[in-house]
């Protein structure tokens, strides 16, 4: 029984040691261990697999996904990160640009600002197209100078009383439809995702007007399309107490975890730790620096348990992205299928 529970956990666990990280290659494949049936099954997967969506804030979406390998869970990391598409500023034409700001350093700025516009309503631009479309293009424009303001106090040393517009914001990006847009799209709001992203500095008689193409791209090609601020998955964790801790030994295990992990409670009149909530602990490991508590508690985290956390950038809502990523991973999959169909078997 003993060795039952010893492959179960190689199996299930990932443990954390004081000197080291154990069982933490897969081993679940056909053969490996006598009496476990790991070949793959389709309706045993379909009966193990989940996904609980845990908390949705604004941009930021935190889910499960349960029963599937870290190759999955980090592809579809990687498809966030890199493979889904976005609109951003691709080619900055500038006609006039007086700020300190070279045009470089302008038109890199311009390139990172996200843009709120569904990417789906668009199609790639072709390599070498200098003008654009309707269907593949957006264009922008920010024209803009600074001026002195006639009413302001002499005393005065405020930027922000002295000049209009010396402080350049993506709110002063204005789209222009091109060819008939303003058809194509009746109702949309085409426009940086926040307003007081900061551009430049101006002061009077400077100015700046350039004119933007926005296209489609994925992050692969370059950050500024990348739809997501982060995107990332951590194992649940899981704190098991080995034998009871009680009184001081209790609260010194309580300061070893992140708030919330660790709960103690009165039960005859002695202060008796549990685990309360185990999924917030960050694992800092401090339980090893005490030698009277280090062999009490074993820390380990559920193998195919994966703690999802996505924070869009805003162009689209965080389960739009999360939907998108999973087309693209069963696209791959299927150009797979094809290639393999069309290849003839010696």
């Amino acid at each position: 029984m003993a060795a039952r529970r010893g492959t179960d956990e190689m199996r299930d666990r990932v443990v954390l040691g004081e000197f080291g990280v154990r069982n933490v290659h897969t081993t679940d494949f056909p053969g490996n261990y006598p009496g476990y049936e790991d070949a793959w099954d389709q309706r045993r997967f379909e009966e193990a697999f989940r996904v609980d969506v845990i908390r949705e804030e604004g941009d930021t979406l935190e889910f499960d996904m349960v029963g599937i390998d870290a190759a999955i869970a980090n592809a579809f990391r990687r498809i966030l990160l890199a493979e889904v598409p976005t609109m951003a500023v691709e080619k900055v034409f500038v006609y006039n640009n007086t700020s300190i700001v070279q045009d470089e350093i302008l038109a890199h700025r311009l390139g990172l600002i996200p843009i709120r516009a569904d990417p789906r309503l668009f199609e790639y631009r072709n390599q070498g197209d200098q003008e654009g479309t309707e269907i593949d293009t957006l264009q922008f424009q920010l024209k803009i100078k600074c001026k002195r303001n006639p009413q302001a106090a002499k005393e005065s040393s405020d930027p922000d009383e002295l000049y209009f517009n010396h402080k350049v914001y993506s709110k002063h990006m204005t789209w222009v439809p091109l060819g008939n847009q303003t058809d194509l799209f009746p109702d949309a709001d085409f426009r940086p995702v926040h307003d007081d992203i900061l551009i430049a500095l101006l002061r009077p008689g400077q100015e700046i007007d350039v004119l933007m193409h926005c296209v489609k791209g994925i992050g692969k090609d370059h950050a500024k399309f990348s739809p997501v601020a982060t995107a990332s998955y951590r194992l649940l964790p899981d704190i098991t107490l080995l034998q009871p801790i009680e009184d001081e030994a209790a609260e010194t295990l309580q300061k070893c975890f992140s708030p919330g992990v660790i709960e103690i409670q009165n039960i005859n009149g002695k202060k008796v730790a549990r685990v309360a909530n185990a999924r917030l602990d960050t694992f800092s490991r401090e339980i090893f620096r005490h030698e009277g508590l280090k062999n009490l508690v074993r820390l380990a985290r559920v193998r195919n348990h994966y703690i999802f956390s996505v924070e869009s950038t805003g162009i689209l809502p965080p389960d739009v992205l999360v939907s998108e990523a999973i087309k693209i991973l069963m696209g791959k999959c299927q150009r797979f299928l094809n290639e393999l169909d069309s290849v003839s078997m010696e």
